[in-house]
């Protein structure tokens, strides 16, 4: 049954994101170059949407559909952490996509999507056997 739900979810959320246009690559490069707001307003109205959820998780001792206890561990900002986000950036700015976009691409039939994603599957792999080496 979490496989249906998880399988549900993800199709609706693919079919948010391209009705959004989020998941066009002439979008996501006027973000980048700063011609039109599209992207700046929907990433702003994710952040916004974050943290009043993260609020009320916070006040109301929230709890996850498994009735688990949510934990929101502190995290400190590290040099790797600032090396990450632009190698994430510039890849995003290359690719015109992000992790979750790139599967909504795919379904869209947007074929060169599937080099984003192989690229991403490298990259998470490289990540985890070198993790181990990375500073904490």
């Amino acid at each position: 049954m979490k496989l249906f739900n998880s399988t549900i979810f993800g199709i609706l959320f693919g079919i948010i994101l391209t009705k959004a246009e989020v998941i066009s690559w002439f979008r996501i490069n006027n973000m980048f170059h700063f011609t039109e707001a599209h992207m700046y307003l929907i990433i702003g109205s994710a952040i916004i949407t974050g943290a009043i959820s993260y609020v009320i998780i916070k006040k109301f001792s929230v709890k996850s559909i498994d009735k688990q206890e949510i934990v929101i561990e502190k995290k400190e900002l590290n040099k790797g952490t600032v090396i990450g986000g632009i190698l994430f950036g510039i890849g995003w700015a290359i690719t015109g996509a992000c992790p979750g976009p790139i599967f909504a691409q795919i379904g869209a039939g947007e074929y060169p999507a599937l080099i984003t994603f192989a690229g991403a599957l490298v990259g998470a792999y490289l990540y985890s056997i070198s993790k181990s080496k990375l500073p904490d």
